[in-house]
């Protein structure tokens, strides 16, 4: 409340005379004796107040009644009068019961933490420039010349040609589907066609990844690529199955038979950053051209960022590491924890980059229009949430082909849920495995142990009602243990094959 409009200087003012004899002047006189008076007559009632709560209303009560008469003499009233009796000694300074703002139960009720939040950046720019200096003066400048494009990069071209040649797969698919709408094949028939498809659009990358010794970056984009086409190919045979289905059940009430085989929209899909197929999609009216500029400026810095950060820290940590299995475990725990901060960088900048920039750089070329490719998963207070709000795509797809379709055939939830993650953990192998050419399942068996995590963070999360602790639990279990672990893992593998070979 402004200094000006409280109580205690509204009724001070009271006492005020002027010097003007006008009759305004004399009706504001009078309303100001009655205040006062009224006000005296009920100084009794304010001793028997428990908390002062009395005092504010009575007050706020006169106030209302002065401020109309105030109102219209303000310009008769001398400005320094206002200032002659405010706050005066006899007027209470505490009113409420209030908490302080660090209390346990007022910490997140109406307050704004911007200027912590602040603190946290300063402090962490502070730390991380001052180690970054720090390793510079230690190793020096270790980025080499062919991060970004050497000759190995030319002996992977068996790869780049695989990737050019997966399209066939989508159009192979849209074949049988014309098929089957013009009645030549039977529903059996274009089952397994699109099964055959499927698979073999998984099946012709693994093998050109393992025939070939090519680097690790293109072997993962490969297989990402391969993984997507096999998830767009299941979406769009189940999808049409569905529309059949109800394409054939309209004569037998309302539905609409909206089932139509259209390339256009095969393509579109195949091409749109979606993974649910569907005959048409929300659509924005235009393309904002200089928007897209700045968002492949950041993709660029972002990604140079990410390579900074993997040659420059992760790589010498890496190198100077042992098994995390094998040897000392205080000397695995000390290497995990030093390489958690510079991983947990690495995986938010590839968060932003691909989640937030390129898909929405491609849904803007596209003028795509439901770009919720991710939710607030940083507040995840279980890892079930976590798993439902970080990756929106794929869960669309595995809610929509994968978790309902298996409560629809009687399975139970519990086995339903599995199911989704024995279909992300095979694929987690094969985008990591394939390409590093080791088959060791430390991929597969980190997603799989995501299920008794999930039981787990729901049991806590029910036993302490608290959000911190289970998003504790989930950044720890992420960024702290689990990545860190699963690159030591996969890195030691690695040189002990190619020790090996050599």
């Amino acid at each position: 409340m402004a200094i000006s409009d409280s109580p205690e200087i509204l009724g001070s003012t009271a006492t005020v005379t002027s010097s003007s004899h006008s009759d305004s002047d004399l009706n504001l006189l009078s309303i100001r004796r009655r205040t006062s008076t009224t006000a005296a007559g009920r100084a009794p009632d304010r001793d028997d107040s428990g908390n002062g709560e009395a005092v504010d209303d009575r007050d706020q009560v006169e106030s209302a009644n002065l401020m109309s008469n105030v109102a219209e003499n303000a310009n008769e009233m001398p400005n320094s009068s206002d200032t002659r009796f405010t706050y005066r000694p006899r007027v209470p300074a505490h009113r409420r019961i209030k908490e302080s703002p660090l209390s346990s139960g007022a910490i997140f009720k109406q307050q704004s933490h911007a200027g912590l939040f602040n603190l946290c950046i300063v402090v962490l720019v502070a730390v991380n420039s001052r180690l970054i200096i720090e390793n510079l003066m230690k190793y020096g400048w270790l980025i080499r010349s062919g991060f970004w494009f050497s000759s190995r990069s030319l002996s992977d071209w068996p790869l780049f040609m695989c990737c050019l040649t997966l399209p066939i797969f989508p159009l192979a698919a849209f074949v049988v589907e014309k098929l089957v709408q013009r009645n030549y094949i039977s529903e059996p028939v274009v089952v397994f066609l699109h099964a055959i498809i499927s698979t073999t659009a998984v099946l012709y990358p693994v093998i050109v990844n393992l025939r070939c010794d090519s680097a690790f970056l293109s072997g993962v984009a490969l297989m990402l690529f391969a993984c997507i086409v096999w998830l767009k190919l299941v979406s769009y045979a189940h999808t049409n199955n569905d529309m059949r289905a109800l394409a054939k059940s309209a004569e037998k009430g309302d539905v609409d038979p909206s089932y139509d085989v259209s390339f256009k929209s095969l393509a579109y899909f195949m091409v749109a950053p979606t993974l649910c197929y569907q005959q048409s999609y929300p659509r924005t009216p235009a393309v904002r051209k200089s928007w897209v500029v700045r968002q492949f400026i950041k993709l660029i810095v972002f990604t140079g960022l990410m390579g900074f950060i993997i040659e420059q820290y992760i790589n010498p940590i890496v190198q100077n590491s042992q098994h995390p299995l094998k040897g000392n475990l205080l000397y695995a725990i000390e290497r995990v924890l030093k390489l958690s901060v510079p991983n947990l960088y690495v995986w938010l900048c590839m968060f932003y980059c691909f989640f937030h920039l390129w898909l929405n750089i491609l849904a803007e070329l596209l003028r795509f229009g439901d770009r919720e490719f991710y939710k607030d998963w940083w507040n995840a207070k279980t890892v079930e949430e976590y798993w439902r709000m970080w990756n929106m795509p794929v869960h669309k797809w595995m809610v929509r082909h994968i978790y309902f379709p298996c409560l629809r055939n009687g399975i139970p939830k519990g086995v339903a849920i599995v199911i989704a993650f024995l279909v992300s953990a095979v694929f987690h192998e094969l985008c990591i495995a394939v390409p590093c050419h080791i088959f060791k399942l430390w991929a597969f068996i980190g997603i799989m142990f995501q299920v008794p995590l999930v039981l787990i963070t729901n049991y806590l999360q029910d036993k302490f009602r608290s959000s911190m602790v289970g998003n504790m639990i989930f950044w720890f279990i992420f960024s702290i243990l689990g990545q860190p672990m699963c690159v030591l893992l996969y890195y030691h593998d690695l040189m002990n094959r190619k020790g090996k070979a050599d």
